[in-house]
């Protein structure tokens, strides 16, 4: 027997994003041994500059070795760690992101904890400030993982603030206005909204009006704030970028600070998924001090701690990585939205992140979230391209779609363009009989109605 926790289906896990990582795994793309395989475009991970991280490491062999000045300190690191992490590495963490911040935030490093990635600091903040029955408010559309990161656990709910392409999805108090009553009619009790800036899925930025108009309805409604940024050095289209915590500082609200707590982690603006490093940022004692020991359950390796600190404090490197990676994330931005609009799809305008928000609503058979539905299917088991769906985004518009960009080379990004000329043409050519019969027998198989049904429920 095993514990509800355990057995609950709440997980967010069955949804048509997670579906389609599932189904990259089983027949992923290799241009020599695989070449009709899936090619892997529903995972925001960032690979456009990792040749200059392995460079660096090259020139600094003693770090990777644990050494300093020709000495081991593989000890020192593989002995017991207090959880509060490394002090060096805290201080390096808050200078890099008050440098990405445009030097207008002064971070304090003893405001950090340290969590294993982004998810744990997103459910860590769940845990420290809500309870089962309550509720946070989110702008759809928004990232797929978070009915599992926020929800599963915590019993905490999400209620969708629902914005529209009319005004490119941008929040608005009236959008936050009607989120909020939708949940006290449904009798949860609003413990906050949380943001994230840079948008995923969108990959745009919030202005400053954004800003202020969340920081002025959070404040009358005395609720908390949750800003994930952890998209925010790749913004690549714009002078700067405008973390809330830039928004504080100009507020009239004198106890917004303790309402205010920012995630972040080095998954996406270093590509360093892998190496699990997140936090949280708080001004409120008693949140910092939930969280520090809530993160004994998820910490940051130090040996981790001490490579990546010493990456961070060379700070003519990193000022060279951030120029040549937002560099790099331009141009390959550019060349996306560009072939796509070759063959007649156009994408939201945005300036950052690592995907693109597409809108595909032409090619539906309906304007429906069936008609998307039976749309993505076809892209991932026909085209063999793993894109997400605006559904498991929760967009409330049918027909958009995420699609990630900086995960995979120049030539694999052609050969997807490419199969999506050939569909788009074929899709074209019989616009009155679209002559699909359904997916093959294993999609079939595989994609119920359950699915679909299950995650129109959610």
């Amino acid at each position: 027997m095993l514990s509800k926790k355990a057995s609950l289906v709440c997980h967010g896990e069955d949804s048509s994003y997670f579906v389609g990582l599932q189904q990259y795994e089983k027949n992923p793309y290799d241009s020599v041994h695989n070449p009709s395989g899936i090619i892997q475009m529903g995972l925001a991970e960032n690979q456009m500059s990792m040749d200059l991280l392995e460079s660096w490491l090259s020139k600094n062999a003693e770090v990777a070795e644990f050494k300093e000045e020709g000495r081991s300190i593989f000890k020192k690191l593989a002995l017991f760690q207090d959880y509060h992490g490394l002090p060096s590495f805290k201080k390096e963490l808050a200078e890099f992101m008050e440098e990405v911040r445009g030097r207008r935030v002064r971070l304090d490093p003893n405001k950090i904890v340290l969590t294993a990635g982004s998810t744990s600091a997103n459910e860590i903040l769940m845990f420290c400030l809500g309870e089962t029955g309550d509720a946070f408010l989110i702008p759809t559309p928004y990232y797929p993982g978070y009915d599992r990161d926020l929800k599963w656990r915590t019993g905490v709910e999400i209620v969708p603030i629902h914005c529209s392409s009319s005004n490119h999805f941008r929040v608005t108090k009236d959008a936050l206005t009607k989120a909020y009553t939708q949940a006290h009619t449904l009798n949860l009790n609003v413990k906050g909204v949380l943001i994230t800036n840079p948008s995923n899925p969108l990959g745009t930025t919030m202005t400053k009006e954004d800003l202020d108009m969340i920081i002025n309805f959070c404040m009358e409604k005395h609720i908390h704030i949750v800003s994930d940024e952890i998209f925010s050095a790749t913004v690549f289209d714009s002078s700067n970028f405008i973390s809330i915590l830039e928004s504080l500082q100009q507020t009239k609200f004198k106890s917004v600070k303790n309402l205010v707590h920012v995630v972040y982690s080095l998954s996406k603006d270093l590509g360093l998924s892998g190496f699990r490093v997140g936090m949280i940022y708080s001004n409120n004692e008693r949140v910092l001090s939930a969280a520090t020991k809530m993160s004994s359950f998820g910490l940051v390796s130090s040996q981790t701690q001490h490579l990546v600190s010493n990456i961070l404090v060379d700070k003519k490197f990193m000022k060279y990585y951030i120029k040549e990676n937002t560099r790099r994330l331009k141009k390959r931005h550019e060349m996306l939205v560009s072939n796509l609009k070759r063959i007649g799809i156009h994408c939201l305008t945005s300036n950052a992140g690592l995907f693109c928000w597409v809108d595909m609503r032409h090619l539906l058979s309906s304007n429906t979230f069936e008609g998307e539905f039976e749309l993505w299917k076809r892209i991932l088991c026909d085209v063999k391209l793993n894109i997400s769906p605006g559904s498991s985004c929760h967009c409330s518009e049918p027909g958009w779609f995420r699609i990630c960009f900086a995960n995979v080379s120049e030539e694999i990004l052609h050969v997807s363009l490419h199969r999506m000329k050939v569909f788009v043409e074929e899709i074209n050519s019989n616009c009155h009989d679209r002559g699909y019969n359904g997916p093959n027998l294993i999609c079939k198989w595989m994609f119920g109605l359950s699915l679909f049904k299950g995650q129109m429920e959610r």
